[in-house]
This record gives C-alpha cells, sequence and structure tokens, in this order.
C-alpha cells in the first residue's frame, strides 16, 4: 500500500481503506496458501489481495469488527461458470454454511465505469447483526471478489466507497 491506498494495476483497481486498519493481509494469505506476487501476476490459484479490519482478530469489541477482503480466484476452478452472477451459486452456499442470511439477491452493481454484481447477506451476532456485501467481477481469467462487512447496510455503503477503477485503455486497433 502506498499513500494509504492499495493499487493493482493487474485487475485495474484501487481500494482506500479507513485510516488506522488493521492490515491481515499477510496472516489471510498464509490461511489460504496463496501467493503473494498476486499484485502484479497472480498464479493460478485463490489469493487475498486485501485483507484489512477495523481491529485485530484477538481485540474485543462492543461492535462488529468491519472489514474488507480482496480476493482473486481462477475461474476455471468453477466449470461452466460463463458470468459474475453465477458465482454467487456457490459463494451463497459458503455463506449459508458460516450463519450468514441472503438480504438481497444478486444484483448489477457499477462502481465507476465497471460492471460489477451485488449480492448482500446479515447475520444475527448476540444483539448486533453483521452486515456483509460481495461485489464480484471476472476479469482476465479470474473471479475477483470484494467482501465488505461491517454493523450496518450504511456501514457496508461507506466502505464499498472507498473501491475505484481505473480507466482500462482501449486497445490500438480499435481506437478510432
Amino acid at each position: 500500500m502506498a499513500d494509504g491506498v492499495y493499487r493493482n494495476s493487474f485487475f485495474g483497481f484501487d481500494y482506500k481503506p479507513h485510516f488506522g486498519w488493521v492490515d491481515r493481509i499477510k496472516e489471510m494469505r498464509e490461511d489460504s496458501d496463496g501467493d503473494s506476487s498476486a499484485d502484479s501476476n497472480p498464479s493460478k490459484k485463490p489469493i487475498v489481495l486485501l485483507a484489512v479490519f477495523e481491529r485485530p482478530p484477538e481485540a474485543s469489541g462492543d461492535t462488529v469488527n468491519s472489514g474488507v477482503v480482496i480476493a482473486a480466484e481462477p475461474a476455471a476452478s468453477y466449470p461452466g461458470l460463463r458470468s459474475a452472477e453465477q458465482y454467487f451459486g456457490p459463494l451463497t452456499e459458503l455463506t449459508k454454511s458460516k450463519g450468514l442470511n441472503v438480504v438481497n439477491e444478486p444484483y448489477d452493481l457499477r462502481v465507476g465505469t465497471t460492471q460489477l454484481v451485488r449480492g448482500d447477506f446479515s447475520k444475527p451476532m448476540g444483539s448486533l447483526t453483521m452486515h456483509q456485501s460481495t461485489l464480484v467481477m471476472i476479469e482476465k481469467g479470474y473471479v475477483v471478489s470484494f467482501t465488505f462487512i461491517a454493523g450496518s447496510e450504511d456501514e457496508v455503503d461507506q466502505l464499498v466507497e472507498g473501491l475505484s477503477f481505473s480507466r482500462k485503455e482501449t486497445p490500438p486497433a480499435q481506437r478510432k
């Protein structure tokens, strides 16, 4: 991260996490057995690109530990996958197995000039409710997922606002 912004030129996006958040990229990459070279040229296995949280996992609090996790998986890992919306089949199974409920079925969402698909989930946690939104795109043979976790839908939307996409260059043969 440079100047408080995570930049990924391979997939063409930037993310600006909140100041003071805890960087957990290394720990989550070790947990997923990913390759740290993915910022410039991902390997052909799943990789955590960014993982930041409001506080360390061992620090208890009376709020949901908000976070942002961005990951890339080879699309070939999902035989027959032709659209980002189809990725929500296996994602919904996984989130339900973790106790989350579907709040909004997948729907199209534009962030700048980039089209993504978004699904929203929630999970009661005692007196709190954890809200999770995952945005998905398929880019360069990868499923790229942007997962935002917070204590309210408004907080999730604020986290999503930190995501931006670089303008994609038109190949010379297509320029007029």
